[in-house]
């Protein structure tokens, strides 16, 4: 999605990327952003919530006048309905999640795609962790 957006914004038009994964957000450097606190998959808000959904468009677009410098990432004020009690679920290694943890390890779907970003000379690309 940064990448869109900078393409985007490359061509004039404004963009802003809402994201729940503060790290992944910063590393992708959009041109702006407004990050959310919540569960990933819930940039929108919570499913059924129509008024908090409402507001938090309405707080992001409010970064359109915010955010003065490329890159900016506003951290929205909005509270996820049910507390952090998520974040415990999200953690909890003996749930049945069995993603990778978070980390900066770059990680490609082939062996192919690996191959691109050395070529390309991204940082990290040759670490272990391909194919994951």
């Amino acid at each position: 999605m940064c990448l869109i957006a900078r393409y985007l914004e490359e061509r004039g038009i404004p963009t802003l990327v809402m994201g729940t994964a503060l790290d992944i957000v910063e590393f992708g450097a959009p041109p702006r952003a407004v990050f959310m606190d919540f569960p990933l998959g819930h940039g929108g808000g919570p499913a059924f919530n129509p008024e908090q959904q409402l507001a938090i468009a309405r707080e992001a677009f409010g970064a359109f006048e915010s955010i003065s410098e490329p890159g900016g990432i506003v951290k929205m004020a909005q509270a996820w309905p049910d507390g952090d009690a998520w974040k415990e679920a999200a953690e909890d290694q003996s749930a049945d999640d069995v993603r990778s943890p978070r980390d900066m390890t770059p990680r490609y779907q082939l062996e192919a795609d690996r191959q691109m970003a050395v070529a390309a000379g991204v940082a990290g690309a040759g670490v272990a962790g391909a194919g994951d």
